[in-house]
């Protein structure tokens, strides 16, 4: 048995697909739970026999979604600050006080846009919050500075 939390990457009537969030190990269950795609669970899961080769979810504790949103307010001056300060293409990640984190990536000039839709679509943003157990995540961009702002 494995109890983890997981994000739900694919989903069908009869099946789901599950990455676990901490060792990106990825689960097929044999049924389809009333899960869908996005959705972030903490479960039992445990192989189905015979074969092991896929997975039947035991106990579903906690089943929701955190919403990934682009934000109209610009960067905060810290934001703007570290991305100016670093090379273009760098992230600089730092701890929030209290829950989440705070990650800063300079884009070249012009393709602020473009990155963040990047970062609204990407899967791995999602899974990095459900290992934060944030409840939202918040994109903002302007110039050459994006930030993803991990919240509580």
């Amino acid at each position: 048995m494995k109890d983890a939390t997981f994000l739900v990457t694919a989903a069908d009537e009869e099946s789901a697909v599950l990455q676990d969030v901490t060792d990106s190990q990825v689960h097929t269950l044999t049924t389809n739970p009333g899960v869908e795609v996005g959705e972030v669970l903490t479960a039992s899961i445990e192989p189905e026999p015979p074969m092991e080769v896929a997975w039947q979810v035991v106990e579903i504790t906690d089943q929701r979604t955190i919403p990934v949103e682009r934000s109209p307010e610009p960067p905060t001056k810290q934001a703007r600050e570290i991305a100016g300060d670093q090379p273009v293409g760098e992230i600089t990640r730092q701890e929030r006080a209290g829950e989440g984190e705070l990650h800063v990536i300079t884009v070249p000039e012009g393709e602020v846009d473009d990155a963040a839709a990047d970062v609204l679509d990407d899967e791995e943003t999602l899974a990095r919050a459900a290992r934060l157990g944030v409840e939202r995540v918040e994109v903002r961009a302007d110039g050459q500075a994006l930030s993803v702002r991990y919240l509580p």
